[in-house]
């Protein structure tokens, strides 16, 4: 079986190569788009800006390449993200796979003893849990999240979270997956949300 990641402008990619080798995988770290579209599995990852990634992926025609994957794909962050339809992070038209539109968290005014950060960083739990994906993960397992901006419910939904509102925690349409956190940074959640993914 053949691992890809695709190699793009947004951080995260040792991290993930990391965590799969931990996990006895091995994956090519690439932007050629034959060796993505002839991959078995094929992850997503971004920390980083929106518009200048999709910027870089339509310069290198990899926007087209990613919408036209028929294996499976795991968005992660931004990688999620960027396979919404639009994003408010510098008014982003992104790859429109997953209908749902991503947002600007807002902090609340401030309550006693209760503050937010922006952009959330740490651990926080999971819910709602449906999907292969999600196979034999816990209801309020935690997982590890770095953004400021959030996919609010919509139809995809498979996982839900909580922080100064409720949102979508991952995602789901055919052979498209992502999460807003981040598996490889999840401990043992998620190294099995990584291995269902490559069992799929």
């Amino acid at each position: 079986m053949e691992l890809v990641i695709i190699q793009y402008n947004a951080g995260n990619i040792q991290s993930v190569l990391y965590a799969l080798e931990r996990m006895g995988q091995s994956a090519v770290v690439t932007d050629n788009p034959d060796r993505i579209r002839n991959a078995d599995k094929v992850i997503f990852p971004g920390v980083g800006e929106a518009s200048s990634a999709m910027q870089y992926l339509r310069e290198r025609q990899l926007d087209s390449v990613i919408t036209s994957l028929q294996q499976p794909v795991l968005g992660i962050c931004l990688g999620m993200q960027l396979l919404c339809s639009y994003s408010e992070e510098n008014d982003t038209t992104c790859l429109g796979i997953f209908s749902e539109r991503v947002v600007k968290m807002q902090a609340p005014a401030a309550k006693a003893g209760q503050r937010y950060k922006i952009p959330q960083i740490g651990w926080n739990s999971i819910a709602q849990l449906h999907s292969p994906l999600m196979e034999g993960i816990a209801e309020n397992s935690y997982c590890y999240f770095v953004h400021g901006y959030y996919v609010p419910f919509g139809a995809h939904t498979i996982a839900t979270t909580d922080y100064i509102q409720p949102y979508s925690a991952a995602l789901h349409k055919d052979n498209f997956y992502g999460t807003q956190f981040h598996p490889e940074k999840s401990a043992e959640t998620g190294a099995r949300i990584l291995q269902n993914f490559i069992n799929l």
